[in-house]
């Protein structure tokens, strides 16, 4: 059973961000009214045959405060509303930014009773060669973590476990907070950060993702980690065909990652389910009109780019990394069969 939190104005989270303007001072979203729904959940650890996916999933949340129009988590989010509509927790929404208005903050107390019986699972021996990836569906380190730090909680709890492959993936320079506790994580597991970041081009982050963080306080981010001793690097995800693969896009976002000492860059191509292309699309149609053709084109009966596309763009990002010095690839890499190297023109059709 859901129950709402709160229904107010963020008041001691998004006033830390926020002057009496409602301007960004580069962390994250404006003050905006958000409604936290209390969440109960049985299970939080979603095994690999579950997902698809080559790992283990954790997600604190359901919904994200900076609600990136590319988000491919919506679908997901869509259930819990309806499910919280059913019983009567929530009213009937019909705006397509419910996403980012409606966070369902999972229960504290039922998180840890269900990572005692999760990480039994996780922890076998058959099963320990999965990663274990927290921040999937939702950004583990949201505005809304600095309230409810259930994130903080998993982490602690993970504590009292050793051996895995653990990896966090945020847009939230927040991580740093959790500095000392990463520290001690990493004597126990294998711990890795992704900081997400698609491009250093303000425009475009701006247009793509207007209520996360600024790419500077991610590289900044990055960096505190890796003063820390904490592997920390790039997730450039997702790739924006026409708009982030360029070689000259590619390249700044190098050039920023080594200043910033990062680990690797991570590339990863866009992914259009149906919930993701109602936000995504729209801003192609606007500001990008001559891509509009292309993109329908490309993913038209599919929500992942064609496979020619997506070896082309680990080529290119695999050549200007060497440039750098810096590895671009990482343990959630899929490992692929190595082409011949050669400069491309990258193309969707």
């Amino acid at each position: 059973m859901a129950k709402t939190l709160s229904r107010p104005r963020l008041s001691s989270t998004a006033l830390d961000r926020s002057d009496n303007n409602g301007q960004l001072d580069g962390l994250g979203s404006a003050t905006r009214e958000i409604t936290f729904v209390d969440h109960s959940v049985k299970s939080i650890v979603n095994p690999p045959e579950r997902t698809g996916m080559g790992f283990w999933s954790i997600n604190p949340y359901v919904g994200c405060e900076f609600g990136c129009s590319y988000c491919y988590a919506r679908f997901a989010h869509r259930y819990a509303m309806e499910r919280a509509y059913d019983a009567g927790q929530l009213p009937v929404d019909a705006s397509q930014k419910v996403f980012e208005h409606h966070i369902f903050v999972k229960q504290r107390r039922a998180v840890l009773t269900a990572l005692a019986r999760d990480l039994a699972r996780v922890c076998t021996k058959n099963r320990s060669s999965y990663p274990v990836v927290i921040g999937t569906a939702t950004d583990p380190y949201q505005p809304a973590e600095r309230r409810f730090q259930i994130t903080r909680t998993i982490l602690e709890r993970l504590l009292d476990t050793s051996g895995l492959d653990l990896a966090l993936m945020t847009k939230s320079p927040l991580v740093c907070r959790d500095i000392d506790l990463l520290r001690k994580l990493g004597r126990k597991h294998a711990v890795t950060v992704y900081i997400t970041l698609i491009s250093t081009n303000m425009r475009v982050t701006k247009l793509f993702e207007a209520r996360s963080p600024v790419p500077h306080v991610r590289l900044r981010a990055i960096r505190k980690l890796r003063d820390a001793d904490i592997a920390a690097g790039i997730n450039a995800a997702p790739v924006l065909p026409g708009i982030t693969d360029s070689a000259t896009q590619i390249d700044a976002l190098m050039a920023a990652a080594a200043d910033a000492n990062a680990a690797f860059v991570r590339p990863s191509p866009i992914r259009l389910p149906p919930a993701a292309r109602e936000t995504f699309l729209p801003i192609i149609k606007q500001h990008f009109p001559d891509l509009m053709p292309r993109y329908l084109t490309a993913f038209r009966g599919s929500w992942e780019a064609p496979s020619g596309y997506t070896e082309a763009v680990q080529r290119r990002f695999q050549r200007i990394a060497r440039k750098y010095g810096i590895a671009a690839a990482d343990a959630l890499e899929v490992k692929q069969e190595r082409q011949p190297e050669r400069e491309v023109q990258l193309s969707l059709l």
